[in-house]
């Protein structure tokens, strides 16, 4: 096989999902940096970069058919990049600002397990939703890039200061571990996902 064969492969708009993925493990590095720093920079930074994440996943799509060209392996492509930037990125953020107690962190595992469960059933009802014409009408839950709601959210927070201990809503302790009432969001946006409400799809 040929070096930099898969690359050759690649359209125009499978190079905008990787850009997605990038900015995705970018803002998964600005958090750790702020843990390390305790910089509230590093979460601006974060969030820009989620925001990046979501432009490039804009485009991608609007690339593919503007040029009439997608594959199998682009909408794979897509769906891994998304579960980065807007599963794991926004959960690593949330935990990074505080949410650290052990509900916390089962409530921001669910809702990255949700993220990845409404990405797969995309991929395997998308053909069933388009009723054979190719495109999908509308979403069967909310899409994962709505999570960038929450990243704007936890920006804002970081902006007031709300992070670690001052976060918002503070800590209740429950048989002796922690939750952070203002994690429940997550919660809230990972149902929504694996909901069966329809959103219109532009």
């Amino acid at each position: 096989m040929k070096p930099f064969s898969m690359i050759r492969e690649f359209h125009l708009a499978d190079w905008f999902t990787l850009g997605n993925a990038v900015c995705g493990v970018g803002a998964l590095f600005s958090t750790m940096t702020f843990l390390a720093t305790n910089d509230v920079v590093h979460i601006y930074y974060a969030a820009a970069l989620v925001f990046a994440a979501l432009v490039f996943d804009v485009l991608d799509g609007r690339i593919a058919r503007w040029r009439k060209k997608s594959s199998a392996m682009g909408r794979e492509l897509d769906s891994l990049a998304d579960i980065i930037s807007f599963g794991v990125a926004p959960a690593i953020i949330g935990y990074g600002c505080g949410m650290r107690g052990l509900y916390d962190r089962v409530i921001l595992a669910y809702f990255v397990a949700c993220g990845v469960s409404r990405l797969a059933r995309y991929n395997v009802t998308a053909e069933e939703l388009s009723h054979g014409t190719g495109k999908v009408v509308y979403f069967e839950g909310t899409p994962i890039p709505t999570s960038f709601l929450l990243v704007i959210l936890l920006a804002v927070a970081a902006n007031y200061g709300a992070v670690g201990d001052n976060l918002w809503f503070g800590a209740v302790s429950i048989a002796g571990f922690t939750l952070h009432p203002f994690t429940l969001i997550f919660g809230v946006s990972g149902s929504l996902m694996i909901s069966r409400i329809h959103i219109p799809k532009p």
